[in-house]
């Protein structure tokens, strides 16, 4: 199959819908009319389903319930970090979304959620009822898990791993950055969100100090041995910014000790580095509504049942994107695409008692190493009987000699298509 080909389908979830749902034909299918779904975030995963599921059933009741009434997108910040985007290319609102396919839209934030009583509570008292609710609370962070680092010390070492008004800090930051500077960007362990991130951030952060502030430099501090797609990485930054990007592992430097925001400095086991510009990515669990909905585990992630999402803990609540456990799937936007469809299929299969087939899923990830090269890896994942979980059974990356700028055109013409799947 051509790369091509292979990026039409899957930019649209073609895989994930397709096998999502096995439609048995034993018996007629019941009305849904009268079943309700609410959707619990808006962003990539929670935006998917909702339409996803007016899509197989436009008699489904769907209720988006998100805080804000636009979406910040992380894909696409490391680019404005950089100064090669404006903020408002991030702003999804969802007009389009809720009045094509007729989804009820609450603007508003839910403080809990009842699972007993299948209701999802807000703050004034009021409660919106659900026959199934999908959750995409996204992460949050772990405020304890770095000494010296917390949710204020983020404002002098911001972590940029939300967009908003952090992504517009670090932008700041680097722009006022002296000529002979250093980044620090502290990487934690897996999980996160979106693996290849911090190294395309080292990158972009790479391009525009050349350009501006060509003394300079960008040390990476990463907790792990080795990262996703690593080769590519460390060739493009010797070919494109020769000495200044530096990757120390946890190999080398140990383990985080501790970090001083208001002096720029990050302690490690074997080492002290200073920073003129200090970026810490702090390590993540599922957002703060699981957490307190008790769908998170001892890891901080949501257990889940790959064939729909369901949540192992709760009954008739599904968990996709971020903050779910499905490995070997990666933490991604196209992630939680994919699994946004697999779970609506399986939610209109069990509302009308009919059994969830075995899904297949994909994940297509670019990273930008200048504004005119990319590089770019791929998976399938297919739900394995005998282990109980998601196997991977296909991958691919860039190859050394490949055509980055290729690349780079693939990932424009798949951020289009992506846009318009999820928000159009």
């Amino acid at each position: 199959m051509k790369r091509r080909t292979f990026l039409g389908g899957i930019a649209l979830g073609g895989l994930a819908a397709v096998t999502g749902c096995a439609n048995r034909r034993a018996k007629p299918r019941p009305s849904l009319a009268n079943a309700r779904v609410v959707v619990l975030g808006g962003g990539y995963a929670g935006a998917t389903a909702a339409r996803q599921l007016k899509r197989i059933d436009p008699t489904l009741k769907v209720t988006l319930i998100e805080r804000n009434r636009y979406y910040l997108s992380c894909p696409g910040s490391n680019e404005v970090i950089a100064s090669l985007r404006r903020s408002k290319d991030l702003r999804h609102d969802y007009k389009a979304l809720i009045q094509r396919h007729a989804i009820d839209f609450i603007a508003a934030e839910a403080t809990a959620v009842d699972v007993p009583g299948r209701t999802v509570r807000f703050a004034d008292g009021s409660k919106v009822p659900y026959d199934r609710l999908i959750l995409a609370p996204g992460i949050d962070f772990r405020w304890d898990a770095i000494q010296g680092y917390d949710e204020a010390a983020s404002l002098l070492a911001p972590h940029a791993w939300k967009a908003g008004p952090q992504t517009a800090l670090l932008r700041r930051r680097l722009r006022g950055m002296p000529n002979g500077g250093v980044v620090v960007i502290v990487v934690p362990d897996n999980p996160y969100r979106c693996p290849t991130a911090p190294y395309e951030r080292a990158s972009l952060m790479a391009y525009f100090l050349s350009r501006y502030k060509p003394r300079s430099k960008v040390l990476v501090l990463d907790a792990k041995a080795e990262f996703v797609e690593q080769g590519l990485f460390q060739q493009g930054w010797r070919e494109l910014y020769p000495g200044m990007v530096e990757w120390l592992s946890c190999r080398r430097e140990g383990s985080l000790r501790r970090v001083d925001a208001a002096q720029r400095v990050v302690h490690t086991e074997f080492g002290r580095h200073r920073a003129d510009l200090l970026n810490v990515i702090p390590p993540q669990q599922a957002g703060r509504l699981a957490q307190l909905a008790g769908l998170s585990d001892a890891s901080g992630w949501c257990p889940v049942d790959p064939r729909s999402f369901e949540s192992t803990l709760a009954p008739g609540v599904h968990v996709i994107g971020d903050a779910c456990a499905a490995e070997p799937m990666p933490k991604s936007a196209f992630a939680a695409n994919a699994q946004a469809k697999v779970c609506a299929a399986a939610v209109v299969a069990l509302l009308a008692d009919r059994e969830v087939g075995i899904p297949a899923l994909s994940d297509q990830c670019y990273s930008f190493l200048s504004p005119d090269e990319a590089i770019s890896s791929s998976g399938v994942y297919t739900y394995s009987a005998n282990e109980k979980r998601l196997v991977a059974t296909s991958s691919g990356e860039t190859p050394r000699n490949g055509d980055r700028r290729r690349e780079a055109r693939l990932a424009r013409d798949w951020e289009l298509l992506f846009t318009r799947d999820v928000f159009g």
